[in-house]
């Protein structure tokens, strides 16, 4: 790695897990945690972790194989992963209960934390979760998205061995214009490279000093191997959660972008009616990344939590 983490590296037992901790504790209220996005890091939260760190204290962290993370030792599952959290939080002390902020599989990891420990949860902001029924047994359009996905993942592994991925990140979040260069755009043809565009925008939402970092973590051919391994396992990890209990009266909040498909509207209100005190909100103005398009929508979803 190139650059410092920002926090500190924390042993849960087989490998060290990468935690950026900040903001005050206040007395009886709960701690924030943040999950990121399928292959996303904590970096992720930049424009968010700042703002409530204000006003409560909150932590982000970097799943293993990602950002300043060991690697991973165990399938990468959302069941894995949720039982590594835990496991970080007792050994970095991080005094329960929780307020769990999860974005896209993240709202899967903390739904599944949820489960295994009800009672160290205060409360659940699912910022436009992944949409469960779509991936639990997958037809045939979305098994061919998954296979393809894992596949153009595997080849950005190889292409970050060779030194590529680096060159191009480099181009990419470079001023100006910014389009997927050469041998990259001739891997990643087609649709895959307007993703790979469209991912580069949403960075270029983050704070630019923070560019270069992400570039680097992007380098390593162990971000596209581990991503890959998650989307290879997205219908397990789908199946990990038990869709039967509802949550109670535990405080939940359901985010969706505004352009969310019907599907995932109805997923997502489904969601915020398992607890008594579930709400549900489509955030204007926003693409999947609500994060870096409207943060204040979290802040204020987690403001209003740890208020009531």
């Amino acid at each position: 790695m190139k650059f410092p983490a920002p926090g500190r590296l924390v042993d849960i037992g087989r490998h060290r897990l990468h935690l950026h901790d900040s903001g005050n504790p206040v007395s009886s209220a709960p701690t924030v945690i943040l999950e990121a996005g399928l292959a996303a890091t904590s970096l992720s939260w930049a424009l968010v972790q700042p703002a409530i760190a204000e006003f409560a204290q909150v932590a982000s962290y970097d799943r293993a194989g990602l950002g300043w993370s060991d690697n991973a030792c165990k399938p990468a599952t959302a069941l894995n992963a949720a039982t590594d959290l835990y496991a970080l939080l007792q050994n970095a002390d991080l005094p329960a209960p929780y307020i769990l902020v999860g974005h896209s599989f993240g709202g899967l990891i903390v739904r599944i934390f949820q489960q295994l420990h009800p009672d160290k949860v205060a409360g659940l902001v699912l910022v436009d979760p992944v949409v469960r029924s779509q991936w639990r047994e997958p037809d045939k359009r979305h098994a061919q998205m998954l296979s393809r996905g894992a596949a153009l993942s595997r080849r950005g592994a190889f292409l970050a061995r060779l030194g590529v991925v680096r060159f191009a990140l480099n181009k990419l979040t470079s001023p100006g214009p910014h389009r997927v260069p050469g041998l990259m755009a001739k891997t990643f043809a087609g649709q895959a490279s307007g993703v790979a565009n469209r991912l580069v925008g949403e960075v270029r939402k983050i704070p630019r000093e923070l560019w270069p970092v992400i570039a680097d973590h992007w380098s390593e051919e162990r971000a596209f191997r581990i991503m890959a391994e998650y989307l290879d396992n997205l219908p397990v990890s789908c199946g990990q959660l038990d869709e039967m209990p509802a949550l109670g009266d535990l405080p939940t909040v359901v985010l969706s972008s505004a352009g969310a498909s019907a599907d995932t509207l109805s997923e997502h209100q489904r969601d915020a009616r398992l607890s008594t005190r579930g709400e549900h909100q489509s955030v204007p103005n926003t693409g999947h990344w609500i994060n870096l398009d409207a943060p204040e929508a979290i802040v204020a979803a987690v403001r209003r939590m740890i208020a009531a």
